[in-house]
């Protein structure tokens, strides 16, 4: 048994999705939550810099005692996941390899669409990893640069979402792909945009959901469950101060995030 939380990270609200199957999955866990907020998107920048940012980040969550360490960021699952497994003593998962899995388990006719930021799609993360699962899978990658700042701005469900998936997506639509990674952690919360844009017969992977169940494997395997004491504790930490972080999170999540600290991410 620990009681110790487990520690989530991302570049800014995208990795609620975390939470919430954190909260599904494992109700009796206690998590710590550091949105980038101030540095986002992480998806644009260089592999030195996610790196550094990333190192940061955990750094922090080191600081609040964390058992185990979400990177609940497409971004640096896929640029810094070897370089901070190798920094820190303390189990690290990321959400490249769960969603990847998925999307191989799931495809009927072996076509695969993956959206994300820039910094994902040109990483060859996800195309890597389900050529390893299954080489007949063909993969499609498109960089979806505008939907992070989309979702930031709560505009998921507008009219500008929609235009701006149908001119992303059209292409996908055309190769006849059945399956579409969604490859940041931001896009869940367009789900309802995207599967519009995309139709019924075309199967939306959040790895979030499969990254959520092999860190609940990991805590049982290690006997890490923190038994008891009721339903977890979540507490916030931003890098810059954000009301709509607390207004879309309280939404999306269907309870009430009452208070985000602000935290000098430099510091660390």
């Amino acid at each position: 048994m620990d009681d110790r939380p487990i520690g989530v990270f991302d570049s800014g609200l995208g990795g609620l999705t975390v939470i919430k199957e954190l909260m599904a999955q494992l109700p009796n866990e206690d998590v710590v939550y550091f949105g980038d907020t101030a540095r986002l998107p992480y998806g644009t920048r260089s592999r030195e810099t996610i790196v550094k940012y990333s190192i940061q980040c955990i750094r922090f969550l080191m600081r609040k005692n964390v058992k185990a360490v979400v990177i609940a960021c497409n971004t640096a699952s896929s640029m810094a996941i070897q370089a901070v497994k190798e920094a820190f003593d303390i189990p690290v998962i990321g959400v490249i390899e769960p969603g990847a899995e998925a999307a191989a388990r799931v495809t009927r006719n072996n076509k695969v669409g993956i959206i994300g930021t820039q910094a994902t799609v040109a990483s060859g993360a996800y195309p890597t990893l389900i050529k390893k699962i299954n080489p007949d899978i063909e993969t499609y990658g498109v960089a979806c640069s505008l939907f992070v700042p989309i979702v930031e701005e709560g505009w998921s469900d507008t009219e500008i979402a929609y235009l701006t998936a149908c001119r992303y997506l059209n292409d996908l639509k055309s190769l006849g792909v059945d399956t579409i990674i969604l490859g940041c952690t931001h896009y869940p919360l367009l789900a309802n945009t995207i599967s519009k844009v995309v139709g019924p017969g075309v199967t939306l992977v959040n790895p979030a959901v499969d990254a959520v169940r092999q860190v609940k494997e990991m805590l049982i395997e290690r006997n890490m469950l923190r038994e008891g004491g009721g339903p977890g504790h979540y507490r916030y930490y931003l890098s810059d101060f954000s009301q709509r972080f607390k207004q879309i999170g309280s939404n999306f999540l269907n309870t009430d995030i009452e208070y985000a600290e602000k935290v000098d991410i430099e510091n660390y």
